[in-house]
């Protein structure tokens, strides 16, 4: 699914021998690359999921949300995402191709407006529809999208972690870099802090209750971000997944967005 160089095949290699690679830089290359072997396969997934957006004071509003993804080989994924409730979002819809080398393409459907939205390069590290995830945290994690350095193995709630490093590639992006904790036994992300272009802590992102589909992938229950900043947060809660519908490219055309109910 993604284009790897000669390097990290053989930093993933040493990495599966339990050998650790000659660098920091080289190990935290493996490991992202096992992270995203092990996670490649699926084709395409459907869920439903509920945004529940808190304000400072504790204030909640919810939002009930339909996601598709589709598996791109040899590039990002493609993901459409589509309001159903409250009745100000229902008929929204956003659209990502994430790329790896490239900057992603992402548009808004506004219903209101009966018109799409291109979101720029420059504007993908603000908010998404007023939730605590920005544009950039929607895409899907691209192995080169980075460069890593690993940094420690450390415990995290009782599970055995590698700690890395990543910082972003690609123009634009609000973060300097990302601290990621790497669950050992399934192989995925349980936490990932956020620093600001000040290199500050702006966001820590909690992802819980991993469970593991078609005997392989593995999908949280829950997603949580914290602004440190603004003392805001957004949960991300994920059900009823669905793999192998038979999605393609069609259903996330920009026809796809204003067809969307």
């Amino acid at each position: 699914m993604r284009t790897l160089c000669l390097l990290a095949l053989l930093s993933a290699n040493l990495l599966a021998l339990n050998v650790a690679a000659e660098t920091p830089e080289e190990r935290g290359l493996a490991i992202a690359v096992e992270m995203d072997q092990r996670d490649t396969g699926w084709g395409d997934q459907s869920n439903d999921m509920v945004m529940t957006l808190r304000n400072r004071q504790g204030d909640e509003s919810t939002r009930q949300i339909r996601v598709q993804t589709l598996e791109v080989e040899a590039d990002g994924d493609k993901s459409l995402t589509i309001f159903d409730e409250p009745l100000d979002v229902k008929g929204t819809a956003f659209l990502s191709y994430t790329h790896a080398l490239t900057p992603d393409d992402q548009w808004l459907y506004l219903p209101a407006l009966k018109r799409v939205k291109r979101i720029s390069s420059q504007n993908k590290s603000g908010p998404f529809m007023g939730s605590e995830f920005a544009y950039e945290d929607l895409s899907s994690q691209e192995v080169a999208k980075y460069t890593y350095k690993y940094l420690r193995d450390e415990a995290l709630d009782g599970k055995d972690c590698f700690v890395i490093e990543r910082y972003p590639a690609y123009e634009h992006s609000g973060y300097t870099y990302q601290v990621v904790w790497v669950d050992k036994t399934i192989w995925r992300p349980l936490k990932v802090e956020f620093y600001d272009r000040k290199r500050s802590l702006l966001k820590t992102l909690e992802a819980r209750d991993y469970q593991q589909h078609q005997d392989k992938f593995w999908r949280p229950n829950e997603m949580h971000m914290e602004n440190h900043q603004t003392g805001k947060n957004t949960t991300l809660t994920w059900s009823n997944y669905v793999f192998g519908k038979g999605l393609t490219d069609r259903d996330f055309d920009r026809a796809s967005l204003q067809a969307a109910r």
